[in-house]
């Protein structure tokens, strides 16, 4: 194992890096948590596919407009987690449908031990918490940590 390498059986956590206001609050806990129990961060930004245009090349540039966008949302999203967290978190990218992309994630990661969203500080919950705390809950490989988007700095703080 190279130096600084992580043992294959460390922990990770991955959070889902989104255009929400709460996903701030999701990068927090996950930074702290993972500084605290000395894990892995792993952060996913999921892009939906682009839409089938008659003409390729069209299509092909609006892809790479869409990715080039979203890895720039990523690396800063890591750039906040790294202030935190005291190193770079593992950043990764995937196309499609995001709560297939983030399933098909967690089934070929068998490190990742949490998955963790945020919740919406009112009203109902978005489509990911729905989704992994609905329907697929009970057939995730690892656990699931929902952090209130309303909670302060501070308690999420403690609370990691």
């Amino acid at each position: 194992m190279t130096e600084g390498a992580r043992h294959p059986e460390a922990q990770a956590f991955l959070a889902i890096v989104d255009d929400t206001p709460e996903c701030a609050k999701a990068l927090r806990y996950v930074a702290c948590r993972a500084r605290r129990l000395d894990a892995e961060v792993i952060l996913l930004r999921v892009v939906p596919s682009a839409p089938f245009l008659q003409w390729g090349r069209a299509q092909r540039a609006i892809a790479e407009e869409a990715l080039a966008e979203a890895q720039l949302v990523l690396d800063e999203a890591a750039r906040r987690v790294a202030t935190i967290l005291g190193r770079r978190p593992r950043t990764e990218l995937r196309e499609g449908r995001a709560a297939e992309a983030i399933l098909a994630f967690l089934q070929a990661e068998p490190a990742v031990r949490m998955l963790v969203l945020a919740a919406a500080p009112q009203g109902r919950p978005g489509p990911l918490v729905a989704h992994f705390a609905g329907p697929a809950a009970g057939s995730l490989p690892c656990l699931v940590t929902i952090v209130p988007g309303g909670m302060a700095d501070s308690e999420l703080d403690r609370l990691a």
